[in-house]
């Protein structure tokens, strides 16, 4: 049996971050995320037994972070100055790539899981797009993806992920065309792909350190943060986010657009047709007679290869007769 395999049998029905730590001490936390820690509870209403400054070591023992004056794991990882002193691949790397290998941006993010969500958001939010919209004396800004989903994705990869496989960092890579997020470990026992997509009971590989950030006011401990962030790429009229459990992990993937020519393909267009889709995403709309000319083929033939693409879902039909005009379909 492989030594993480061999780990994972004898901590079978044990939780992972409430381990003790033996080597570790009190010098090790960061005073000013505890406090930090206490404001967002206070502010949230969920943690209002303490005032922010009470003692690090009674709030410790009482929210189990402790035991018998020793640190658990998931107080170094939520609290610590170094956690990397002890957990190799408790960090987090953001980088921007302009193709599958060409890195143009890169940030490697060490510290306590705090630390983590609030320079990882920021990380990702320099490396995309952003306009604004002017709605009554208000200037909104409207991100590539949507900040909830964006935050809520970060989040759960850093809170889930295997800290037993030392080796493998929790990776957030951005494209032109979309992000992709992975943390080491798969879904829990029990948890399909599909029932991820629906109410579903939460199975925390961490339960301690989820436990904290939803006193933090950072989640809901209800397994309803998949849900979030569909209801989110939704209502940015983005595609449904795609989830996956692919080398030894979990990923989740964001696109700004569906239709590329690989997944256009998959769906047995003819390249007429693929020219028209990449036509309609940079006019906004397409006519029979338009495809005639852009692809010099007859109305009949544009009117068949035109149905078709509306009988695949790719497009939909605006207006009649002459008016007649096809646009993508969003998903």
């Amino acid at each position: 049996m492989k030594p993480e395999r061999l780990r994972q049998f004898f901590l079978k029905g044990t939780n992972w971050d409430s381990l003790v730590n033996e080597e570790a001490d009190f010098n090790e936390i960061d005073e000013e995320t505890v406090r930090m820690f206490i404001r967002m509870g206070k502010a949230k209403g969920r943690l209002t037994v303490f005032d922010e400054n009470v003692d690090i070591k009674t709030l410790f023992e009482h929210l189990k972070l402790s035991n018998k004056g020793k640190l658990t794991n998931a107080a170094i990882i939520l609290y610590g100055k170094d956690p990397q002193k002890y957990f190799l691949n408790a960090v987090l790397r953001v980088i921007r790539l302009k193709n599958e290998i060409t890195p143009i941006g890169d940030r490697l993010i060490n510290g306590n899981l705090f630390r983590q969500v609030v320079e990882g958001e920021e990380a990702i939010k320099n490396f995309l797009g952003v306009r604004y919209e002017i709605k009554g004396l208000v200037r909104e800004e409207i991100w590539d993806y949507p900040l909830p989903a964006i935050r809520e994705a970060l989040i759960n990869a850093l809170i889930h992920r295997d800290y037993f496989r030392w080796n493998v960092q929790t990776q957030i890579k951005i494209f032109d065309d979309y992000i992709w997020f992975y943390n080491i470990g798969g879904l829990p026992d029990g948890i399909t792909l599909d029932q991820l997509k629906e109410p579903h009971s939460s199975v925390p590989r961490n339960p301690l350190i989820v436990h904290i950030f939803y006193l933090a006011g950072l989640i809901e401990e209800m397994g309803t943060g998949i849900e979030r962030i569909m209801e989110a790429m939704e209502e940015a009229g983005l595609p449904e986010p795609e989830f996956k459990e692919e080398m030894g992990g979990f990923s989740v993937y964001f696109r700004k657009d569906i239709y590329t020519e690989e997944y256009l393909r998959k769906l047995g267009l003819n390249e007429r047709q693929i020219k028209a889709v990449m036509y309609v995403k940079e006019k906004g709309k397409i006519t029979n007679k338009e495809y005639q000319e852009i692809n010099a083929v007859s109305n009949k033939t544009a009117y068949l290869e035109l149905s078709d693409l509306v009988e695949k879902g790719v497009f939909t039909v605006e207006g009649t007769g002459k008016k007649t005009s096809y646009k993508v379909m969003k998903k």
